[in-house]
């Protein structure tokens, strides 16, 4: 199975296309919750497009070299949000599925901490993989080789401020 590649205009048409998807589906919802940090631009965008408020959730399970090695996830202590409460009607956003159990474990995080707020959670992503043991209720791509994404982003984790530093030092002064 090849990796799949992914730029940045593909990236945003990604997110345009789930935007659409789950418009089409006449779901209304008053709160969208994104997994940090995958899902921060897909969650960010989408609050934008919906106009409703965006609540963050920051959670980790891969890592090692290249971050390509998954671990157990890890969640914050607390949703990070703006609003009073918590929305009734959740949209949770990420950018993929892969095994599933990162998504699994959110839904029951939620409903611990958050679940006197929460009538429905629905679920958002833009690639959801054949071996994931959760189907999301929205994805774009259904990757049934569960391939490696390289997603835009991804070029950062390599980067530092000084290598920016040396490759703007012209245009900074």
């Amino acid at each position: 199975m090849p990796d799949l590649h992914v730029s940045w205009s593909e990236y945003h048409q990604k997110i345009e296309q789930l935007a659409a998807r789950v418009y089409q589906s006449h779901w209304e919802f008053n709160q969208i919750i994104c997994l940090a940090r995958g899902g921060l631009r897909v969650g960010d965008i989408l609050s934008r497009i919906f106009d409703q408020p965006l609540a963050i959730l920051a959670t980790s399970s891969y890592g090692g070299s290249a971050g390509k090695t998954r671990g157990a996830i890890t969640f914050a202590r607390d949703l990070t949000m703006t609003t009073a409460n918590l929305g009734s009607h959740i949209l949770l956003v990420d950018d993929l599925v892969d095994s599933g159990v990162s998504l699994k474990r959110t839904l029951t995080w939620l409903d611990r901490h958050y679940g006197f707020y929460i009538d429905e959670i629905r679920t958002a992503v833009l690639w959801y993989k054949a071996c994931s043991v959760i189907t999301p209720d929205y994805y774009v791509d259904y990757l049934a080789d569960n391939p490696w994404i390289h997603q835009p982003f991804e070029a950062y984790e390599n980067m530092n401020p000084e290598d920016l530093l040396k490759m703007h030092s012209t245009t900074l002064g």
